[in-house]
């Protein structure tokens, strides 16, 4: 009855005196005074705009690494995280009642005392100068003013100055709080106001000013916090004005004591601590990546470029980019810390940060496609580099995963398993055999000293690898020609569509128009000419591991949104791109090359022996080099992990690594293998069937 009343009282009273209110004129024309009537200020629950019924405010995104506790690093426009009132501190709740409205549980959503004490002020002084906003007003602006989906215009509109936007505000402020309790309101406000320091919501200003949870605050700091919101700007403690941070302090305490709520001595007290700040902020984006796991940016930089193509989070990649850094996603990543740290050490064992050359390394998970680690001995910084070199010592290009400025670096012989998997495919078992000559004639014309009588010739690396050989020897022994004849065989446009298929992205311009209008042409393919990446050779190798199945690369293990739902895009997405029996004939050739044996005990010598002995379980992989040993890559796997690493210089191509960094190569694959697999039980390979291992029928041409 006491509230309908007041309600009453209220529309009498606003038609009267909002021109005294914050609002550009003095007062208000008289068709406004004698026109605005209940029906026009009391808006139906209903009718408010769906971003009061159910705020969306913007939240920052957390990115953890994959134990869901460590936090690489967050993303926002606002930093804000919203928490519930039960995990606020009751005396930050009380304080900001004090501070700001300290007749919130008593009014209906507009203080109708408030309204006249404004008003008579403001005729007084002859201007605006009192505004009577109460918190719920002041929650209704700031929701209008923050909705992420709005344009910068639209929120400019729904703080400006004027008669019909402060009106707005109480009709929605009434209707607001006949539907919502106090304490909702409370919460709601509490989680969206206004900090200073960049801090938006009681809990990231807890943590900014204090490095604490909201619900571990003091009297003092939370009398702090309240006084910040009325002058966030000019009053902020750490890039503002101490003391009037400690003056607006004390006016909190002291309506604290006013109203009961805080006894006068441990007001008194609380007056005489010292700020004694603890400011932490919140990293921002990829560079803001702690400097001690510096190497981590690397990471987050793929995971921005693959979460800005996920269509789940906006049509464009600005679009969802906004999403992002205004949804308030919790995203636990696939980063394993340990395997991180594994492989780095590895890869500076390879090549220190001091050396131009670069070994970047990949770790992916088969049948998940989940990225545990992405290494590379650079320091991930926007910092300057000396002249001519572009990603040395310091780069924010993707050198492990590709994109925008890096096309990636030829990856040799390791492309020689697409056309092992494009010849099973056709129905050429692994035994298959050629008399392979230590240089072979081709009928890919070419131009050129690569050239014999204009058509493309190429020789195998040491005069020793001829004779003749299987898909197993041939493959263990890198015999170029033997794969060239295969390539010829089965159709060099079926090697490149076998690539492609395990995903295989060729970002070199000229690489993607041969693959689109020359593949038949392009034998050289079979040889690893064209640019790749370490994520998508190591991919490519787990898709085999799988028994043919491909998972797109993914850096996350799970994404929750801010109500805590699952996402659907945090899943893996897989698919059986390649016959379970012709992946695992290929994965019985592929422990060739690393000293293991098939299980039809076929292998005959390897370019990399010493891996199985050293890793002390079944392993498969291919090394390659390419032309003049420019660069130099490494793939191994087993059925639980698959690691890539290319050696290049990323700034000069024509500078040659030379075959001598193979070895600490493969060492290096082989440690972060066994370093990863420890704790994890052995695992063999399933043998291929009988079917595409030996000649049970005619081999079908691919010409």
């Amino acid at each position: 009855m006491i509230r309908a009343r007041l309600d009453k009282l209220l529309t009498v009273l606003i038609a009267g005196v909002v021109a005294g209110l914050v609002l550009a004129a003095a007062a208000l024309p008289a068709a406004l005074v004698f026109g605005v009537g209940f029906t026009a200020l009391a808006a139906p629950y209903s009718e408010l705009p769906n971003t009061l019924r159910t705020p969306p405010t913007s939240q920052r995104s957390n990115l953890y690494a994959k134990d869901g506790t460590t936090l690489i690093t967050s993303f926002y426009v606002e930093d804000r995280v919203d928490v519930p009132l039960t995990e606020v501190a009751p005396v930050m709740r009380q304080a900001m009642v004090a501070a700001e409205d300290v007749r919130f549980y008593q009014h209906s959503g507009v203080d109708v005392r408030g309204v006249l004490r404004a008003f008579a002020a403001n005729r007084r002084e002859g201007g605006a100068r009192q505004g009577a906003s109460t918190l719920t007003m002041q929650y209704v602006r700031n929701v209008l003013s923050n909705d992420p989906r709005l344009t910068e215009r639209q929120r400019a509109a729904a703080t400006e100055i004027s008669t019909a936007r402060k009106v707005q505000e109480m009709r929605y402020a009434l209707a607001l709080e006949r539907e919502v309790s106090k304490d909702q309101i409370l919460a709601r406000y509490l989680n969206i106001a206004y900090f200073g320091a960049g801090a938006y919501g009681v809990a990231a200003a807890s943590k900014r000013y204090f490095s604490k949870s909201p619900a571990q605050l003091t009297l003092a700091q939370a009398a702090l916090l309240a006084g910040l919101v009325r002058s966030p700007d000019t009053d902020d403690p750490i890039n503002g004005n101490a003391d009037a941070a400690l003056r607006r302090r004390a006016y909190v305490l002291d309506r604290l004591v006013e109203t009961a709520q805080v006894p006068a001595g441990e007001a008194a007290r609380a007056k005489g601590e010292p700020l004694a700040l603890k400011s932490s902020a919140t990293p921002n984006d990829c560079t803001s990546v702690s400097q001690e796991h510096n190497d981590w940016g690397f990471f987050c930089d793929w995971f921005t470029q693959w979460w800005n193509a996920q269509s789940a989070f906006g049509k464009t990649a600005d679009e969802r980019q906004r999403t992002l850094r205004r949804g308030g996603f919790s995203i636990v990543s696939s980063l394993d810390p340990q395997v991180q740290r594994t492989t780095l050490d590895q890869v500076l064992r390879v090549y220190g940060v001091d050396n131009r050359r670069a070994a970047p390394t990949a770790v992916v998970q088969p049948g998940t496609g989940r990225v545990l680690a992405m290494a590379v001995n650079r320091s991930y910084s926007v910092a300057g580099n000396p002249r001519g070199q572009k990603n040395y010592p310091n780069t924010v290009n993707q050198l492990v995963a590709g994109g925008g400025a890096i096309e990636g670096y030829q990856a040799g012989s390791t492309f020689k398993l697409f056309t092992m998997l494009a010849a099973l495919e056709s129905g050429m078992p692994l035994e298959t055999d050629f008399d392979a000559p230590d240089r072979i004639v081709t009928d890919y014309p070419v131009t050129g000293d690569a050239g014999c009588d204009g058509m493309w010739c190429p020789a195998n690396a040491d005069p020793s690898m001829a004779g003749h050989r299987t898909m197993w020897t041939a493959f263990g022994r890198s015999v170029n020609t033997y794969f060239v004849w295969l390539a010829e065989r089965v159709g060099a446009d079926r090697v490149v569509e076998m690539a492609e298929r395990l995903g295989i992205v060729l970002r070199a311009p000229d690489d993607a128009r041969l693959a689109r209008y020359g593949a038949r042409q392009w034998g050289p393919f079979t040889l690893g000419v064209a640019a790749t990446t370490p994520l998508d050779l190591a991919n490519a190798y787990a898709t085999v591991a799988a028994e043919g199945i491909w998972c797109a690369p993914s850096p996350v293990t799970s994404i929750t949104d801010s109500a805590g739902r699952k996402v659907a895009a945090g899943q893996p997405d897989c698919r059986q791109v390649v016959d379970q029996d012709v992946a695992r004939a290929a994965t019985d050739a592929a422990r060739c090359p690393v000293g293991d044996q098939s299980m039809y005990n076929r292998c005959d010598g390897g370019t990399a022996p010493e891996l199985r002995q050293r890793l002390g379980r079944p392993v498969a992989g291919k090394t390659g080099s390419s032309e003049g040993y420019g660069t130099e890559s490494v793939v191994a796997f087993t059925p639980q992990l698959a690691v890539a690493s290319i050696a290049a210089n990323p700034d000069d191509p024509r500078d040659a690594v030379g075959k001598e960094v193979q070895a600490r190569m493969v060492e290096a694959v082989g440690a972060v293998l066994a370093g990863t697999l420890r704790d994890q039980p052995v695992r063999d390979f399933v043998p291929p069937s009988e079917s595409v291992t030996y000649r049970t029928t005619s081999p079908r041409s691919g010409n």
